[in-house]
């Protein structure tokens, strides 16, 4: 039985065969992980359809195309005469003379997604960053490795980003006491009742679903002379991924309310963790939302995600001395940043628009708890 590179979505054309959990000439069981594929969106793993001794046909760190077969499975004591194709990225290297894997190779860039195909594809123009001419030897302390699929699309994302927009910042700061004491106050209860934790992210969801109402221009994208704006809000939460950081989406997030933000966002975290994220989740973003304050950052000025035209960016939340009605006081501050695309979005709306998000994270009473 032939295993091949299975479909992955219509954007997606090559894998690279990053692991191999199992060992040619091993025995299988149907079911067995076999191997991890990466893509530049997301890493998938295969699983064995059917039992028996498996013969690999691909190294890792190798690319193939969908559909390639990078193994077979067959009865025990038949042997395969068949050589592995291709050698590790880091062989590679070394070995310039490595096997000619030209027939599993794709070099077509993916396709974007449908509705912001054209934008994205402009971007992906972006000249690639110049090699330094740097050869560096092992032996002296240097390494040199290919950068992963979804290292390679961060790095085009953000120069395009930087690129193909006109973007600024704009700050602000939100006291966050009132929302760190509801929390508090209601944080069992809501466990009881819905299952999963009170978190933080997800009032900041819902604050911005109201600010993109308030500010449709924060919610569209430019499309050559045209503005898109979407009549719904599709919310990406930026979310830590062991290779790189990736933006699954919250759909139609006007439609949710806290329990279920807080449950879509869970249930993404854990399919990051288990590597089972899907190309659905991560497309048609129309407004994102990351955090830095998890990894202890006060300040930031994050970078588009492009084509969207906008991205909110949390922070550390810190006592600092405030001034409150004459007094100096001390309160839990956090700041917070808006990115955005000046072409289309003004200071004034830029600047409304986190003010907008101030009031209702002041102010979380607005935001209905369902307790």
């Amino acid at each position: 039985m032939e295993v091949k590179v299975p479909e992955v979505g219509e954007s997606i054309h090559e894998v690279i065969l990053a692991k191999w959990h199992k060992k040619d000439g091993e025995t299988v069981a149907k079911g067995d992980l076999l191997c991890e594929l990466e893509t530049d969106k997301i890493t998938l793993e295969l699983n064995a359809e059917a039992a028996g001794v498996l013969h690999i046909r691909l190294a890792e760190g190798v690319s193939a195309a969908v559909g390639a077969v990078i193994a077979e499975i067959g009865a025990a004591g038949v042997a395969v005469n068949e050589p592995v194709v291709g050698v590790s990225a880091e062989d590679k290297e070394r070995k310039p003379e490595a096997a000619d894997v030209s027939s599993l190779v794709r070099s077509e860039e993916p396709a974007r997604y449908e509705a912001t195909k054209k934008s994205v594809a402009a971007a992906e123009k972006t000249p690639p960053i110049p090699e330094s001419g740097f050869t560096g030897d092992e032996d002296g302390g240097v390494r040199r490795r290919p950068l992963s699929p979804i290292r390679r699309r961060i790095a085009r994302r953000l120069v395009a980003a930087r690129q193909e927009t006109a973007m600024l910042t704009t700050f602000n700061e939100i006291d966050m006491g009132r929302l760190q004491g509801l929390r508090e106050q209601h944080r069992e209860r809501f466990a009881e009742r819905h299952g999963v934790r009170l978190g933080l992210v997800s009032f900041f969801v819902l604050a911005a679903v109201e600010a993109l109402r308030a500010f449709p221009e924060v919610n569209a994208f430019i499309d050559g002379d045209d503005v898109v704006y979407h009549d719904y809000m599709n919310v990406g939460v930026a979310v830590g991924a062991e290779k790189g950081l990736v933006v699954p989406v919250l759909r139609d997030a006007q439609r949710l309310r806290l329990w279920e933000v807080e449950k879509g966002i869970g249930v993404f975290v854990d399919k990051v963790k288990n590597n089972r994220l899907e190309l659905a989740d991560l497309e048609g973003g129309t407004f994102t939302i990351t955090n830095g304050g998890v990894f202890g950052s006060l300040l930031s000025t994050p970078l588009l995600n492009f084509p969207q035209s906008a991205i909110l960016g949390l922070h550390a939340i810190q006592d600092r001395p405030v001034a409150r009605d004459g007094e100096i006081v001390v309160r839990p501050m956090m700041y917070v940043a808006l990115s955005y695309d000046h072409r289309l979005i003004d200071g004034r709306g830029a600047v409304g628009f986190l003010k907008r998000i101030k009031e209702q994270i002041e102010e979380p009473e607005r935001m209905w708890l369902e307790i």
